[in-house]
């Protein structure tokens, strides 16, 4: 199901549509809620180490537990498997993937039906929404012409369409088989490391029973909600990801244009998210909506929003001053207040009382003059980024900020 690895610049094997490190990049560190926490649990108690086998929660170790899709997310994962005392079965359409989990123990499946046959939990990391149908509907015919005792679990991890899994899990609810969506963050370096976030979507016997095969190589299984709760989820933190790389790449024009050592900047990047947690520390609302007086984050965050957007303001003087456009930052520092929960009032933002003043993003010296992102220079010609030179050919890394507890303090500048 997955494709072989190829030189830097591919798509890599098992999941071409994300790049190297995309799903979340988070490294081991604090789980973002602690255990015991509204809506899901580390795997693991808080008296027993992070999967450790022989817990008596969900599952149990002697179910044998299935792979497919052994590509550059799904081999390591496969890997911390291979000692899972009820056994694993692999599957990939390349054989030499499946060779090294053989030497660790592993069996080795000639078809997806053969790993029905055998697992209780399978588990699936292949490329696209047309190979997890592909798999699914393999896997519940085979399931369906043995009708097991228990019914098996079929684990998506791929991250997909967000109504494919919803889709399967009815298209396939008389085989016998259960669907849930549990597409997992923190990159191939969390794979290897044990620790991926896992985002579940299923019922809550489902989660339970997965809980533990799942803790070996992941160190925060969180369960979201119902079957397609865990794709959604995922969507929605993949667009924080990709949408602060672009930011990132806002931030190194203007730096570039400043003569600053973009290394140098980088290196300080990483070194000051680790110790805030990175755009992760600011999520600590239940709802996305004002932020009513009294609440005791209301105050942190009217600070945030001081410091916020006094910086922005002077990144974007900076920036006419060089004649760098900086369009997510303009946007940034409009909205800043409400996607904060608190908004200015009824003060004007662009007003000659409010906080943006005279020189704001839509004044005569703002980015938005001839030169800006919709001009004759666009950045979407021949070689801009969805061009065959562009970054969506090449291997992105993954963040490297280590992750906050819910109640860490919201960073100030």
């Amino acid at each position: 199901m997955s494709e072989p690895v190829r030189s830097p610049g591919g798509e890599r094997a098992g999941t071409p549509s994300e790049p190297v490190g995309s799903p979340g990049g988070e490294r081991a560190g604090t789980p973002s809620e602690p255990v015991g926490s509204p809506g899901g649990e580390r795997a693991g108690t808080p008296s027993e180490p992070v999967g450790k086998p022989g817990g008596e929660r969900g599952g149990t170790v002697s179910e044998p537990v299935g792979f497919i899709g052994l590509g550059q997310m799904g081999a390591p994962m496969a890997a911390r498997l291979a000692g899972w005392p009820g056994g694993l079965v692999v599957y990939d359409t390349r054989a030499e993937a499946m060779e090294p989990l053989v030497r660790a123990g592993a069996s080795a499946a000639a078809s997806p039906a053969e790993v029905a046959a055998a697992a209780g939990i399978i588990s699936v990391m292949v490329r696209d929404d047309d190979q997890v149908r592909e798999v699914a509907r393999a896997i519940a015919s085979a399931v369906a012409a043995r009708t097991p005792p228990v019914p098996p679990v079929l684990a998506i991890h791929s991250t997909i369409a967000a109504g494919t899994a919803p889709g399967l899990a009815a298209e396939l609810a008389e085989t016998g088989i259960e669907i849930v969506d549990a597409p997992v963050s923190g990159g191939f370096m969390g794979a290897h490391e044990g620790h991926l976030a896992v985002m579940f979507g299923g019922s809550r016997a489902a989660y339970e029973r997965c809980r533990e095969p799942f803790g070996q190589w992941a160190d925060l299984v969180m369960h979201v909600g119902p079957v397609g709760s865990g794709t959604r989820a995922k969507l929605a933190r993949n667009l924080l990801h990709f949408v602060a790389f672009t930011a990132a790449a806002e931030a190194q024009r203007l730096a570039e244009a400043a003569g600053i050592d973009l290394r140098k900047l980088a290196k300080v990047v990483r070194h000051s998210d680790a110790v805030t947690g990175g755009p992760g520390a600011i999520m600590l609302r239940r709802s996305t909506g004002p932020v009513p007086d009294g609440d005791p984050l209301r105050e942190v965050l009217e600070h945030v929003r001081a410091l916020g957007e006094k910086d922005l303001g002077l990144a974007l003087r900076l920036g006419a001053e060089l004649g760098v456009d900086l369009p997510l930052a303009a946007f940034a520092r409009e909205h800043f207040a409400a996607s904060l929960g608190v908004p200015h009032g009824n003060t004007v933002p662009h007003g000659d009382t409010g906080p943006h003043g005279d020189t704001g993003p839509h004044g005569d010296t703002g980015p938005h003059g001839d030169t800006g992102p919709h001009g004759d220079t666009v950045p979407h010609g021949d070689t801009g980024p969805h061009g065959n030179t562009g970054p969506h050919d090449d291997a992105i890394p993954g963040d490297v900020g280590n992750r906050k507890d819910e109640n860490t303090e919201v960073p100030g500048a």
